[in-house]
């Protein structure tokens, strides 16, 4: 049975849903699902807008199926070549054999590497600000290489005012039968999503995403039609602002994010007084999460939102305790930047290792502020070392102020 949503006269929503996926990437954990989008749009000549993944293929083409009703496929336009979206292409040629290719040319080269038929007879090769036509609807190409393949590329349909963004303002989560954000409280149940999604997935690639910000402010945008997540078909300066800051690396909130590990509590003793001390001293945006029980796509997001951040880490095998480790390379890699961080360490061994090696990794990421006070917990803290936790608050306090 089809499942579509007819989004105007001419566009329809021909995408599908996947619940069943425990891991996005085979890496990030999606308890809410994700949403394959994808769309077909009835002109002079029928062009559908990527295509989805393999895993709910059945729904996908039974949806372009009811919509086509009977007619030819004209056009695929093809945004992005990662399988989620573009699984279904060898099998759309084979169904449709007299549908075109419409893609930029580092496309061309993917496409022979992930498929086995006549690919050079079958493509319609766009480049940058090109346009097209299918009657009443005229299309033109914008390339964002790196948002977040190399090959990337979104279409505008200058018709409608349409931008189909490719994984650009994308999100995880399931549609729901909520096709769009007006249907949802986007803030409070979807945007953690979208930030997760984003600094997860994009993160690492800031600059491009500012470039291509910078080419969508030249145009007219009515509606944002993305891969995943919720079609914005009004408030569009949220998401995009939401987009600016996040690829400025510019922390959502002024306040503190505590990112622990805790072998058998003792650690956890000393968050847990800090935290307090912070909110009983008027900090309102506190944030604390135990590394080893906690997936470090969570904490990679949590730390794109947060202005300061405090790393309390034991040391484990004369190193630094693993989880915490894989979540400081994690924002290395995504090349977080423009952050404040604390220090605590404990050790029973060796004092010393844990601010050594959250140092050494701190050191290669791009404007990082290190707060002066530390804390060198030896197993346990004592009654009297409340100064040291105490002096660690007082000096975040002093830095939030700084940032208001």
């Amino acid at each position: 049975m089809q499942c579509i949503r007819k989004i105007n006269e001419d566009l329809y929503w021909v995408g599908a849903e996947d619940r069943r996926l425990a891991l996005f990437e085979n890496i990030f954990p999606i308890p809410r699902g994700i949403a394959y989008n994808s769309y077909l749009i009835k002109d002079n000549k029928n062009i559908l807008i990527d295509t989805v993944d393999y895993s709910v293929g059945r729904q996908f083409l039974e949806n372009v199926k009811y919509v086509l009703n009977g007619e030819k496929l004209d056009y695929l336009i093809i945004n992005h070549m990662e399988p989620d979206h573009c699984s279904l292409i060898e099998k759309l040629t084979y169904k449709y054999p007299e549908m075109k290719l419409i893609c930029n040319a580092p496309t061309v080269k993917m496409l022979k590497q992930f498929y086995n038929f006549d690919v050079d007879s079958k493509v319609e090769i766009v480049k940058e600000g090109q346009k097209f036509s299918t009657g009443k609807h005229e299309f033109s190409f914008i390339m964002a290489p790196m948002v977040h393949w190399p090959e990337v590329m979104v279409t505008y349909d200058i018709t409608e005012k349409i931008l189909f963004s490719a994984d650009a303002f994308g999100s995880f989560g399931a549609l729901n039968g909520n096709l769009y954000n007006d249907d949802v409280n986007f803030e409070n149940e979807w945007l953690s999503d979208a930030r997760r999604y984003y600094t997860n997935i994009v993160g690492k690639y800031g600059a491009q995403v500012q470039n291509l910000l910078q080419k969508a402010s030249n145009i007219d945008i009515n509606m944002i039609c993305p891969l995943h997540g919720v079609i914005w078909r009004n408030n569009l300066q949220y998401i995009i602002e939401k987009y600016d800051k996040w690829s400025k690396y510019e922390p959502e909130k002024t306040g503190v994010l505590i990112i622990y590990s805790s072998v058998y509590g003792n650690t956890e003793n000393v968050v847990n007084t800090l935290a307090n001390y912070l909110g009983e001293n008027g900090v309102k945006e506190i944030a604390v999460y135990d590394s080893s029980n906690t997936d470090v796509s969570y904490l990679v997001s949590e730390s794109f939102k947060y202005s300061n951040i405090v790393i309390a880490a034991t040391t484990y095998n004369l190193g630094l305790f693993p989880k915490v480790e894989n979540y400081l390379l994690d924002i290395k890699r995504q090349n977080l930047q423009n952050r404040t961080v604390s220090i605590i360490e404990n050790s029973t061994w060796v004092p010393g290792i844990v601010t050594k090696e959250v140092n050494k990794i701190l050191s290669e990421m791009k404007d990082i502020t290190i707060l002066e006070n530390t804390y060198s917990i030896k197993s346990s803290a004592k009654n009297n070392e409340y100064d040291n936790i105490k002096n660690i608050g007082d000096e975040i306090i002093q830095n939030l102020k700084t940032k208001i």
